[in-house]
Order: C-alpha cells, then structure tokens, then sequence
C-alpha cells in the first residue's frame, strides 16, 4: 500500500477510511520518536484464552470432537417458567 497523508482534526481524530484491510479495532501504541502503530487486535472471552493456552485441554476437545459416540448427555435443566 502507498503512504497515506492523513491529518488530525480538531477533535484530534484521523480517518483511516482509505487504508485497505480496515479493521475494528486496534492496539495503539506510540513509539519515543512519536511513531503511531495501529496493530489490529481482537477480543476473546477469559475461557477462550484459557483454552488456547493449554495444549492438554486442546487435546481433550479435539479427541472430543474426533469422537462423537463417547459423549454423554447433560441432564437438562428443569424449566422455571
């Protein structure tokens, strides 16, 4: 992608409506020569980086998954309506 000049308003906001690959949302860090860098981020739930960061517990699943017949019901909750 070409550089893109890109002024600050006077709510000190800049577009970056012309950068392809726009993402919703973004770290934004500010390097000590006043570099901006916009590094795109997502967010996840608490169990879900759990998850990702526990390769036993990845295992489980993933033998979970590759084996359907072994599962065992859940009893279903009575409904209090």
């Amino acid at each position: 992608m070409p550089d893109v000049l890109a002024e600050i308003d006077n709510r000190n906001r800049i577009s970056l409506s012309r950068v392809k690959n726009l993402h919703e949302r973004y770290f934004i860090r500010e390097e000590s020569d006043g570099t901006v860098i916009l590094e795109p981020a997502i967010v996840m739930t608490a169990a879900e980086r759990a998850y990702l960061a526990d390769p036993e517990l990845q295992n489980i699943v993933d033998t979970a998954r590759a084996h359907p017949e072994n599962r065992k019901p859940r009893p279903r909750r009575p409904n209090t309506d």
